[in-house]
């Protein structure tokens, strides 16, 4: 077979001399001409850590695909840090990149004619985004995962990106002095690499490799480690061999898979965020996937890794442990993988992990299976009057299975953020109309939680919304409301001091205000203003779904 099966209708076609001199002018030789074409796309740019130096690995990606006798053709495509824009109207853009991000690679590689592909990424959206546009294309890829920050320090004290979110908390309440706020600020983020602890980046990284479209240890290796950097140079060998077995992503990307990658995320208390991408790439690869799905891997397997948010480790002390395989190993060793699913590697999971040692006692990152964390899974799917389509918990064990109290609502994030002083112990706060639809881009919601930690309300309130959390929240949360208020879920029409019953053992979410005044609510309630009048923002509210379906706009 041809391994040029895609770019010879350009290269090998005597119609079209136009593209031939192009690709020419380009620098390529006639030689290459006969060669696949491997499109290599990197997210880079400058001005946010995740993203800062993945343009330099994409080059040694390339170095890599052309010592194997390919021809390496660079690309770029956009990325938006949630850690920037955390907080900001900017958040907005976050989640709808992921399908720029996606659009972009499908409409590049596909009207390029690329052989085969390979994403360099490193922020939230860039993950899910390049392996959705990988699973519509269909043909022999892979994913590169730009590592993990390194961990700051300040006065004695290990810092990440969150650390300066519940800093602002603190500040808001006099807790802290001017000094040590900036000096939070300025060690936080200490060089480049993706925020540290098991956030939305590390769960989507370490989820693309127990689905096989990253190599082993891809998700784990730091950003400047020189195993990161072999990672990329090696590249070009594992794209040759994809290319010569025809393996392409909907052979990888199979049912199996994302049931093994919902368990690698329960297990490590990965981010919520993994919910909407996961359903989203699935959707992409044609394969069935529901929010029930997710709670039946968490009714099976334990949370156990004591990662942040919610735990005191990073994805750098795991790296130093054996990283991401070490964990998959312990977990295949226990039966909670399917391990003959064929990988990027060519070889199938197991195979790729035969000679990785188990975690031991000889560390406390991973709990043993008979004392974890959590003895059921932490992403938990509640149903009721508030959420009949769902809603997304993330309960770690240490806030406890059940919340009641009275609402106290916010229409905004702002507005919340404007009245955190209002907010009392024992209330459920309710930050609405911040869902795909009404946001628009369902923001996440890191700054207020942030926010009532740092106040010390953080084990005193739930916070219930229809946008989303950060992978770096932790408390009683509950996202991913569906319907959202900006289509007239029951969100709503909660009032202030209506009484919210939060309850992740039995899996419900209700408001105690009986159908007849809920009714006579909704009668009285009328949609909001589109928020966005035009450009991206608007086209997302027009095209976009259900948080409950993965926020799709293609289906």
């Amino acid at each position: 077979m041809a391994l040029n099966l895609y770019s010879r209708i350009y290269t090998q076609d005597d119609s079209l001399p136009a593209s031939q001199a192009m690709l020419i002018g380009s620098g390529l030789s006639e030689a290459d001409l006969r060669k696949p074409f491997v499109g290599i796309c990197s997210t880079g740019f400058d001005g946010n850590t995740c993203n800062m130096h993945l343009n330099g690995l994409a080059d040694q990606v390339k170095a890599g695909v052309q010592a194997q006798g390919l021809v390496g053709l660079r690309f770029n495509t956009i990325g938006v840090s949630d850690g920037i824009t955390n907080g900001t109207p900017g958040m907005r853009y976050s989640l709808v990149s992921r399908e720029i991000i996606a659009d972009s690679i499908e409409a590049m590689a596909g009207a390029h004619n690329y052989d085969a592909l390979a994403c360099v990424v490193g922020c939230d959206k860039n993950m899910p985004g390049s392996l959705m546009a990988m699973a519509r294309l269909n043909r022999p890829a892979l994913m590169v995962y730009g590592g993990t920050i390194k961990g700051g320090s300040f006065k004695g004290q290990q810092l990440n990106i969150v650390s300066c979110f519940e800093a602002y908390g603190k500040k808001l309440q006099n807790g802290i002095s001017d000094e040590d706020y900036r000096g939070i600020i300025k060690h936080a983020c200490p060089g480049p690499g993706a925020c540290g602890g098991m956030y939305t980046a590390n769960t989507m990284a370490s989820a693309a490799e127990v689905l096989g479209m990253s190599v082993p240890f891809s998700s784990s290796a730091p950003a400047v480690s020189e195993q990161k950097h072999e990672e990329c140079r090696r590249t070009g060998e594992y794209l040759l061999r994809l290319l010569e077995m025809d393996l392409k992503p909907r052979d990888i990307l199979v049912r199996e898979a994302f049931e093994n990658a919902m368990v690698l995320i329960t297990a490590l208390g990965g981010s919520t965020n993994a919910v909407i991408h996961l359903l989203a790439i699935a959707d992409a690869a044609g394969v069935p996937l529901t929010l029930q799905d997710f709670q039946n891997v968490s009714n099976r397997v334990p949370m156990l890794a004591d990662l942040k948010p919610s735990g005191k480790y990073l994805m750098e002390d795991l790296s130093a442990l054996g990283g991401v395989p070490a964990v998959m190993k312990t977990l295949l060793n226990e039966g909670l993988l399917t391990g003959d699913l064929l990988t990027v590697t060519g070889r199938t999971l197991a195979e790729n992990l035969a000679d990785i040692p188990a975690l031991g006692e000889e560390q406390d990152l991973l709990r043993p299976f008979f004392n974890p964390i959590k003895a059921d899974g932490h992403i938990q799917i509640l149903y009721g009057n508030l959420a009949p389509e769902g809603a997304v918990a993330k309960i770690t064990g240490k806030e406890g299975t059940r919340f009641e109290g009275p609402a106290s609502v916010f229409d905004s994030e702002e507005a919340l953020n404007e009245g955190l002083s209002q907010v009392q112990p024992g209330q459920v706060v309710i930050i609405r109309y911040v869902g795909p639809k009404g946001g628009p881009g369902m923001p996440e919601m890191l700054k207020p939680t942030s926010a009532i930690i740092g106040a010390g309300l953080g084990d005193k309130v739930a916070l219930v919304t229809d946008g989303r959390f950060s992978g770096g929240t932790h408390g009683f949360v509950i996202g991913h409301v569906s319907p959202e208020a900006y289509d007239g879920g029951p969100i709503a029409l909660v009032q202030n001091g209506d009484q919210v019953v939060l309850d992740a053992a039995n899996n419900t979410i209700s408001v105690l205000v009986d159908e007849a005044e809920l009714a006579a609510r909704r009668a009285q309630w009328t949609p909001p203003a589109v928020n966005a009048p035009r450009g991206v923002l608007r086209k997302y509210i027009r095209t976009v779904g259900s948080a409950s379906a993965g926020c799709i706009t293609d289906s």
